[in-house]
């Protein structure tokens, strides 16, 4: 059994390097956003809400740009089924990331989930893949806000997270939840 991972605001996140769905690569590293990188782990091309959640931000992501925020969605998914989500979904901007390995997605502290065959969209589901997060990342590479699933269902929307990046940027709020020591 492989041990579940916490990743705390305030600490460094784990490499993420995953190839782009319109070519080129998306490496957290490299990444130099004023405000934040938004990192949209899906579930992939199978996953009807994962359409609906990702066409959601593509119409925000001007939104996002304006707040400085650069923004990347990423799945387990191969390059075939990158692009064809690119394609059937039609997300024209959105940075698409595929290739996500398993072990790269519990050092992110993602949920993993056994595929069940046929989806009701008639897509088959991976043998393995990970579960929806949301997190946004300081330009140092620290966390500053995360949310992980176990579900597909109940995600946070992006019209509930642009005004709290605005309050946070206006009031240079702390990130929270970075106690890891229980004592003192």
């Amino acid at each position: 059994m492989t041990d579940l991972v916490t990743l705390f605001p305030r600490r460094p996140v784990p490499p993420l390097d995953v190839g782009l769905a319109d070519g080129g690569t998306f490496d957290i590293a490299a990444e130099k956003p004023a405000s934040f990188t938004l990192i949209v782990f899906y579930r992939g091309l199978h996953c009807p809400i994962c359409k609906t959640q990702l066409r959601e931000l593509e119409s925000k992501l001007d939104e996002f740009d304006k707040r400085g925020v650069a923004v990347v969605a990423v799945s387990s998914d191969s390059r075939e089924r990158a692009e064809q989500t690119r394609q059937a979904w039609g997300l024209t901007r959105l940075r698409l990331g595929y290739g996500l390995d398993l072990a790269s997605a519990r050092r992110w502290g993602l949920f993993i989930s056994t595929g069940r065959g046929m989806t009701s969209t008639g897509v088959e589901e991976p043998a393995r893949f990970s579960e929806p997060a949301l997190y946004l990342i300081r330009p140092d590479g620290a966390l500053y806000f995360g949310s992980v699933q176990t579900m597909p269902f109940a995600r946070p929307h992006f019209s509930d997270i642009l005004p709290a990046i605005d309050y946070v940027l206006k009031n240079n709020y702390p990130a929270r939840g970075e106690v890891t020591e229980l004592s003192g």
